[in-house]
């Protein structure tokens, strides 16, 4: 191939592209497709992810929540990016966006979703902000795994669900290793299945496609991300 030709970006890829196929399929279901509306308040879910805070200071600055709580301390995957703490980090990256200071809450101890949702409920009580209804800011494929614990720990709260706007590639381009983004695909999907047996989360209907596409990954070695390993 001579030089300057760019390389089609499914040769580029080190996985199959009946991996990618399957990865795009439970990629889209984990979002849940949330017509973004203003909503009582906002809740930024720590990981190691900045682009949920540019994605929250996107949505603030769109009118759609008055105050946002940035949840979350720190983990063995987020430590070294953020060494003062997930919530602590995003704060500061949505001040430099323009969201002012008295539009942000900061939740710096969850170490798990439900925390998130837990931990962040409390300071929201404590601020006195009466909250009708949640906008919940995540990774894109957090959406569903975020919706259906906060179902099960504020059920009276109306939950809507939002993140960066990206498809797959970008997200892997963004990431850098395809492996690690297909691995937290499968993990969240287990999560997402196994959680309501557990009692950390409503139950979610996976369609059979997805599932197959899941059982398909496992078989293939996208295991780093499940519980327990």
């Amino acid at each position: 191939m001579s030089q300057g030709v760019p390389v089609p970006e499914h040769e580029q890829r080190q996985i199959t592209d009946e991996q990618f196929h399957d990865a795009t399929l439970i990629w889209n279901y984990h979002q849940m497709g949330h017509e973004q509306r203003p909503c009582s308040a906002a809740i930024g879910l720590g990981s190691h992810d900045l682009e949920v805070a540019t994605a929250a200071a996107d949505l603030y600055r769109a009118g759609l929540f008055p105050v946002v709580v940035f949840s979350g301390g720190n983990s063995p995957t987020t430590r070294a990016r953020f060494p003062r703490g997930e919530a602590v980090h995003y704060r500061e990256h949505a001040l430099s966006l323009g969201v002012p200071d008295e539009a942000i809450l900061v939740e710096p101890k969850a170490a798990n979703t439900g925390q998130n949702i837990t931990f962040s409920r409390e300071l929201l009580a404590e601020a006195g902000i009466a909250v009708e209804s949640l906008l919940l800011i995540s990774k894109p494929y957090m959406e569903r795994r975020s919706y259906a614990t906060c179902r099960k720990l504020w059920p009276e709260a109306e939950v809507v669900c939002a993140s960066e706007p990206l498809e797959l590639d970008d997200y892997i381009k963004s990431i850098g290793d395809e492996k690690l983004v297909v691995d937290m695909l499968v993990g969240d999907l287990q999560r997402v299945i196994e959680y309501p047996k557990l009692g950390f989360a409503v139950e979610q209907d996976v369609p059979g496609d997805v599932y197959d596409a899941y059982e398909r990954l496992l078989r293939d070695g996208f295991d780093s991300r499940l519980i327990g390993t």
